[in-house]
């Protein structure tokens, strides 16, 4: 029986050359892990709506969704996801730990000090080899 397959959103959200991460609440799926915020997209939803409504469902913030970044395509013991990461600007309210148990604006050279699902360590290595770039 094949895995259920899943749509998932993510934003790197850019501050001061930092970027915006979450933790995991208790409870939910892969609770403790750090992410990139975003979420599942829903039924009839376009990826950039889903990505804009998690963002504000999760921490109270509008962002405008700008370029894509990358997707990567990833089978846990029970699903499969495509994450879809964008690039997302800020535009009003400031970030609220309301889906999350923690945020924080971190130096993209620091994000390996934290624990991240394996669908984000890809996102970060793609991040780290355009910091080095800009550097």
């Amino acid at each position: 029986m094949p895995l259920p397959h899943y749509h998932v959103t993510a934003a790197i959200i850019r501050r001061n050359d930092k970027v915006l991460i979450t933790k995991r609440p208790t409870g939910s799926h892969l609770a403790g892990y750090w992410e990139f915020p975003g979420g599942k997209q829903e039924a009839g939803e376009d990826l950039k709506s889903c990505l804009k409504r998690e963002i504000a469902e999760e921490l109270g913030m509008t962002v405008r969704v700008e370029e894509w970044f990358m997707t990567v395509e990833h089978a846990y013991r029970n699903q499969r996801i495509s994450l879809h990461v964008f690039d997302c600007t800020p535009i009003s309210g400031t970030s609220e730990t309301r889906q999350c148990s923690e945020i924080k604006w971190v130096s993209v050279t620091d994000l390996e000090a934290f624990t991240f699902p394996p669908p984000d360590l890809k996102v970060i290595e793609k991040l780290k080899q355009g910091h080095m770039t800009d550097a």
